[in-house]
């Protein structure tokens, strides 16, 4: 599964901003946050995860947001709060990798600083037959940099990846959000993703939220990633559009407006695609009080992969989920 889980607030408000316009600003991206109450959301998140019992989840935007008063410091952890939820549901995940990215601090009119880290995850279900191994967490070298408060602020990006053991046969698999608001940054970062954990002869999997329309008429991120022998697993067993992006910022559109695929699985040899389908764009998934779990849809993938193993006395090719 691969899900962009949203900060809960549009942050572009903040970029190209002044001193004097920051606190204000602030105030109307926290309250924008509170309105979309992730406490509630993560509930409908770990159903649909409920629903689906994926081995292997990968999430973007797990952020942690913090409010300094004078006397307290509240967080508002979405990896804590969604494993909780989880966990009541009885499903437990190991957390394998956690990719921090950009962080900021600034104050409100309230009189508080609000903070929010972005993090990218990895999590696999316990008692997996799957083994990790060559855990790496790495940021972008190529990032985008905005004003904000006239000070410059790099919107820091990264990857994760693992190796990843099946009966003695080893596959890799990246987690990314790649930069949405500049073609160049993003055609970079995923140059930086194909040198460097890309750079192997083991099948590979590519898989998060790469802001890159699959079936827009120019997507050069995307175009250039399949020219690199990659496979789009909805090309091979999707149905319908798969559109995972986006719905309306406070999440309280009544339709949904999901018009882009650019969340998805990409892979490079030795797999097959048994099913695919999104996550989360169904009426009945939105929370009580009305609110879409994301402002993204999620994208879940059943993949066999094919491996050799030799039994007593003969040799035999197989595929195991």
């Amino acid at each position: 599964m691969t899900w962009n889980i949203y900060f809960g607030a549009d942050l572009t408000p903040l970029i190209n901003t002044t001193p004097e316009q920051v606190p204000n600003t602030v105030t109307e991206v926290f309250d924008e946050f509170d309105q979309t109450d992730f406490q509630e959301r993560s509930k409908s998140i770990a159903k649909q995860i409920c629903e689906q019992e994926p081995d292997i989840i990968c999430l973007q935007e797990v952020a942690l947001w913090t409010v300094q008063s004078s006397k307290i410091i509240r967080i508002i952890d979405f990896l804590n709060i969604l494993l909780d939820n989880l966990k009541k549901l009885d499903l437990h995940y190991n957390v394998i990798a956690v990719n921090k990215n950009f962080r900021n601090r600034l104050p409100s009119s309230k009189g508080d600083r609000i903070g929010i880290l972005d993090r990218d995850v990895i999590l696999v279900k316990c008692k997996s037959p799957l083994k990790f191994s060559n855990i790496k967490e790495n940021n972008f070298e190529t990032n985008l940099v905005v004003s904000v408060g006239n000070q410059p602020f790099t919107i820091l990006r990264g990857w994760s990846s693992v190796d990843i053991s099946l009966y003695g046969k080893k596959f890799r698999l990246v987690n990314t959000h790649l930069e949405s608001e500049s073609a160049k940054v993003r055609l970079a970062q995923a140059t930086e993703l194909l040198k460097g954990p890309g750079a192997t002869d083991i099948p590979l999997i590519f898989i998060g939220d790469f802001n890159s329309n699959a079936d827009g008429m120019e997507a050069p991120t995307y175009d250039m990633l399949i020219d690199a022998d990659f496979t789009d697993a909805w090309d091979m067993a999707g149905k319908g559009d798969g559109f995972t992006a986006v719905q309306a910022r406070d999440l309280l559109n009544s339709i949904s407006t999901l018009r882009e695929r650019i969340d998805l699985i990409l892979f490079r040899d030795s797999f097959n695609v048994k099913k695919i389908h999104t996550v989360g764009d169904e009426q009945r998934d939105r929370t009580p009080c009305g609110l879409w779990p994301s402002d993204h849809a999620g994208v879940v993938s059943t993949l066999k992969f094919k491996h050799d193993f030799h039994c007593t006395g003969s040799s035999a090719r197989a595929g195991t989920e």
